[in-house]
């Protein structure tokens, strides 16, 4: 078997207006602007790289921020809740936060013995911060008003909605990811170890109404391959099951895709060469960064995109 994979990537959502994603992300979440390219498939739109101060895989969310696109609707084969983990005694202080800053603020109690806090962003988008026992070590934006010791640490994980839950329990299986745990109609699914990211609960419900991709939805989840040798072998082994394309360059990871069948689309992305790869750590998500191949187009790119301005905080409060 390949080498194991130990949780999440990244998680790659739909926005409609880029500078109040950014604003988002870096002010209330705390979270790094780690790299600003835009969409390879559609270059004239921004690609959003957010996570810890380095852009490690498993903390790292990006989007698509599309002008002016649809909110859409969430249900059956999408991802239903985007989860970030921070310890334990840190939740009252992320409840005041968002509090503070007019989101509506969920508790949703105890979920397989954690405290979980749930909120939406500006799009809709349905978010948690789960309280995390012994959180990982914090890593967090050098320019975050959070403080360090409440800083998010990665995911917790992502909960897929699902009409039946065999098939796809069964494809996590292979991806080395078991049921652990059952509350009623949510199943929880954890990777060995406890990298950021390692749980995948899916909640199954035959009734829900199908989702619309929009504004607020998730587009794919990318599972971690440490390296391009795993990446291949998963290929094939994933190949046994399902359609998976081949790898694609996406200058900063490569990456396969294959759609599982609940109907998420999932991703397994390389770790290796990240985020400082054409850029130093210090300045990271400060200027546009776009593929080798599309240089010769710069002043063509430019021209198309919104202009940005990244506020920086220069202390936590």
């Amino acid at each position: 078997m390949p080498k194991p994979i130990v949780g999440l990537h990244h998680v790659t959502a739909i926005a409609s207006d880029p500078q109040r994603n950014l604003d988002f992300y870096t002010e209330v979440l705390g979270l790094r602007f780690v790299k600003r390219t835009v969409n390879f498939d559609d270059p004239g739109t921004y690609h959003f790289y957010f996570g810890d101060d380095a852009g490690t895989p498993g903390t790292i969310l990006t989007f698509f921020p599309w002008p002016q696109s649809a909110r859409g609707v969430s249900g059956a084969g999408e991802v239903a809740q985007t989860a970030f983990r921070v310890p334990s005694n840190s939740l009252g202080y992320w409840r005041r936060r968002l509090l503070e800053r007019g989101l509506p603020v969920k508790e949703s109690g105890r979920r397989f013995e954690e405290e979980v806090l749930s909120f939406a962003d500006p799009e809709g988008m349905k978010l948690e911060i789960v309280a995390y026992g012994e959180a990982t070590a914090a890593n967090p934006s050098r320019f975050a008003s959070v403080p360090q010791e409440h800083a998010i640490r990665g995911f917790s994980g992502v909960t897929l909605l699902e009409h039946d839950g065999e098939n796809t329990g069964n494809l996590l299986n292979v991806l080395g990811f078991h049921k652990i745990a059952e509350e009623g109609n949510r199943l929880r699914f954890a990777a060995d170890g406890d990298a950021p990211g390692n749980q995948i609960d899916l909640i199954l419900d035959p009734n829900a109404a199908y989702g619309r991709t929009g504004a607020g939805s998730v587009h794919h989840i990318a599972f971690r391959a440490p390296d391009n040798a795993a990446q291949l072998e998963w290929r094939e082994e994933i190949g046994k099951y399902l359609d998976v394309t081949p790898v694609m360059d996406r200058t900063y990871f490569q990456s396969i895709y294959f759609r599982e069948p609940g109907g998420v689309l999932f991703e397994l992305a390389t770790d290796p060469p990240g985020f400082a790869l054409d850029e130093p750590l210090e300045s990271l998500g400060e200027e546009l960064r776009i593929p080798e191949w599309l240089e010769p187009r710069r002043a063509w790119v430019e021209q198309r995109l919104a202009k940005l301005e990244l506020h920086k905080a220069s202390s936590a409060v």
